[in-house]
């Protein structure tokens, strides 16, 4: 991934260059513990787990910290990086820890719907999504089918223009005949233009004007193969198999502003919580 934060509404991202003093991404669990009269203890759980971040800066720059208080305090109007744009809703969080920005579930190719359709749309061709093997999804393909990840939230995954996006294609396809490709999105969602290559990975670089790329591919062969193993990373080469931690939309939870001794600088500080959706 790419070594530094970026974090804003889509479109509208910023680079925080300056490195955080604390910095905690610990999943929530939830997990709740029984103890019966015996002794013996029960756990419950939800199926998922969310994103919590917590980050704090000692004598951020004045621009990374307005940045910051605008997102928190929810100053949604012109002037967000300079743009004459508004953007509402919840944030994107490129986290620079993160190695592969899929969704965990997504990346290990469990599906909560029985088409797979939280995760996967047809682009080309026809898809038909079988039982799970081994827990994880199979598809029967065409030779000619195609298909993209779907974002939980966006219209695909948040970039800015000049970022170096990298895909690697599940690795039950064959790298001889698969096909690896990067759709670029604009703000509004409407398509600007595809990198693609025969191959099982690529590497590409978002145009300008790009806000979101969604990643596609297809194995160019028929019949059933597996969609495990996909990784989707910034400014480095995509691993396989490698834990999909997201790229989830987030809220700020809590904040806070402290003037530096040096001014203008501030010490600032963000908690954020993984949402689907935010009324910001």
């Amino acid at each position: 991934m790419a070594r530094n934060l970026w974090i804003g509404k889509p479109g509208l991202l910023r680079e925080i260059d300056q490195a955080a003093r604390n910095w905690d991404r610990t999943a929530e669990l939830n997990v709740t513990e029984f103890k019966s009269l015996e002794g013996r203890v029960t756990t419950v759980a939800p199926a998922r787990t969310i994103r919590r971040l917590k980050l704090s800066w000692e004598s951020l720059a004045p621009g990374d910290a307005q940045h910051l208080s605008r997102l928190a305090r929810r100053v949604n109007g012109p002037g967000v990086q300079g743009s004459s744009l508004t953007s509402y809703g919840p944030l994107a969080v490129l986290d620079p820890a993160s190695v592969n920005l899929l969704d965990p579930y997504q990346a290990a190719a469990q599906s909560s719907e029985p088409g797979g359709s939280d995760h996967w749309f047809t682009v080309t061709g026809t898809m038909v999504v079988s039982p799970s093997v081994n827990d994880t999804v199979v598809a029967d393909f065409q030779d000619t089918t195609r298909i993209g990840w779907r974002h939980g939230v966006w219209t695909g995954w948040p970039v800015t223009p000049g970022m170096q996006v990298s895909w690697l294609v599940p690795t039950d396809w064959d790298p001889a005949l698969a096909v690896a490709q990067l759709d670029w999105k604009a703000a509004d969602g409407s398509y600007l233009s595809t990198t693609a290559v025969n191959g099982a990975s690529i590497t590409g670089t978002a145009p300008a004007g790009a806000a979101f790329v969604t990643p596609v591919g297809g194995p160019g062969a028929a019949g059933l193969r597996g969609l495990a193993g996909a990784c989707l990373t910034i400014g480095e080469s995509p691993v396989a198999h490698a834990l999909g931690e997201g790229c989830p939309a987030m809220s700020v939870t809590a904040y806070s502003d402290v003037p530096s001794a040096r001014l203008p600088y501030r010490s600032v500080s963000v908690d954020l919580v993984e949402v689907h959706g935010a009324e910001l």
